[in-house]
């Protein structure tokens, strides 16, 4: 097998369809299934939703609620947001969509998307979710906390040594595992940013694949995981660790699938 990293870039548009196509379902929509639990929005007037992709759950927020919450909507992107506005029209739905900078304190309520935010930005992405709220004001946050991905670092660190570049980039797997923030780190970045009476919900959700071709050439990982998580190679070695990874994935599992766990959490909290 040969794995052609430069062949699977996509651009932004083509990024923003996936999102829209497959991302939503397989990844945006085992957190947004927490929220959906969890949280109340029964006695908001208005809402802002940050990183709200191609507006999938924005729409299924406006429809739940029967369109008595005013709800806004920030999108990650130009291209997310041709996607959102285009759905917006076709189905009617009244949500505003133009956000580009929000006030603080102006909404009763504030949700963000922080999937596929950094671990090292959470801190300033807390902020930038929590300022927007009013006094007295919900905030809710989902993102993968620590123990996520665990299963396929460790191949990936084995698959980095195997290509003889472990001595060059071992660190930079170190840094993924320590950096995503555990349950505490999250309640106490939280605290800091200005919330009380926080809460918690965390469920683990478990991801399957075939085999390691198939894990390394699914959207989600090769399309948006993976890059964060080979950035600091060059494209040479990309493909070479890439490919390494699919063959100890294989290597390790035989002929089971496998299978890596995402710690898919949602924090809530009132602005103080």
């Amino acid at each position: 097998m040969r794995f052609n990293y430069k062949s699977m870039a996509k651009t932004q548009k083509e990024l923003a369809f996936l999102r829209d196509l497959i991302i939503f379902d397989e990844w945006t929509r085992r957190f947004t299934d927490i929220v959906d639990k969890h949280i109340d929005l029964s006695d908001a007037e208005n809402m802002l939703y940050i990183n709200a992709g191609t507006g999938n759950h924005a729409f299924a927020i406006n429809e739940r609620f029967g369109g008595k919450i005013d709800i806004f909507a920030a999108c990650e992107d130009a291209d997310t947001l041709t996607i959102a506005l285009g759905k917006a029209a076709a189905i009617g739905a009244d949500i505003d969509f133009s956000m580009l900078s929000f006030e603080d304190d102006a909404f009763d309520a504030v949700l963000a998307d922080a999937s596929f935010v950094r671990p090292a930005n959470i801190g300033q992405f807390f902020e930038k979710t929590i300022g927007p709220a009013r006094t007295d004001g919900d905030a809710a946050i989902f993102l993968p906390s620590a123990g996520s991905f665990g299963e396929v670092f460790s191949l990936l660190w084995e698959a980095l040594f195997n290509e003889n570049l472990i001595e060059e980039h071992g660190a930079a797997v170190e840094r993924l595992i320590a950096e995503i923030p555990t349950v505490s780190q999250i309640k106490a970045l939280a605290k800091r940013s200005g919330l009380v009476n926080i809460n918690t919900q965390t469920a683990a959700e478990i991801f399957e694949f075939e085999n390691g071709t198939e894990f390394i050439e699914y959207p989600l990982i090769a399309d948006f995981l993976m890059p964060v998580w080979l950035e600091t190679l060059d494209d040479n070695e990309k493909e070479r660790v890439a490919a390494q990874l699919a063959q100890v994935i294989d290597a390790e599992d035989g002929d089971l699938s496998f299978r890596f766990t995402v710690k898919a959490t949602l924090l809530t909290g009132e602005k103080s």
